[in-house]
């Protein structure tokens, strides 16, 4: 088995999932920027949100959040500390983003909410462990 499987192998679960979910949830946010720009007719009704009816805004905060996430969970893969910093504050925007846009996408809030709590627990649980040469 290579050093690099091994490595895996000793790394938390809890971490793994973190990391995980960030990368996947930074490309899904990538696609729903991109929906944003092109002032898709696939996005909800946001004219009563923080940033109306500006939907290059909105793409925006989902390109910020989208690069934190990925930043943060190759960083976290990597073993670093800067990703667990990078992932509490990737968890923040999104809980704060979720309950701007509850009423208006509830499923989409309420899951992106319930994704960040998950992605605390993991990184709170693990604070412990630290990368070994």
């Amino acid at each position: 088995m290579s050093a690099q499987a091994l490595e895996g192998l000793r790394r938390p679960g809890w971490l793994t999932f973190a990391g995980v979910v960030l990368i996947s949830v930074g490309c899904l946010r990538v696609i729903s920027a991109i929906y944003y720009f092109a002032d898709s007719s696939r996005v909800n009704n946001l004219s009563g949100g923080a940033f109306g009816n500006h939907l290059f805004l909105w793409g925006l905060w989902d390109l910020l959040i989208a690069l934190l996430a990925v930043w943060g969970g190759f960083s976290l893969f990597g073993g670093n500390t800067f990703g667990r910093v990078i992932g509490y504050a990737w968890a923040v925007l999104v809980i704060v983003q979720s309950f701007l846009i509850l009423s208006f996408a509830p499923w989409f809030g309420f899951s992106a909410l319930l994704l960040a709590i998950l992605v605390m627990i993991a990184l709170s649980a693990t604070s412990g462990w630290r990368e070994t040469a």
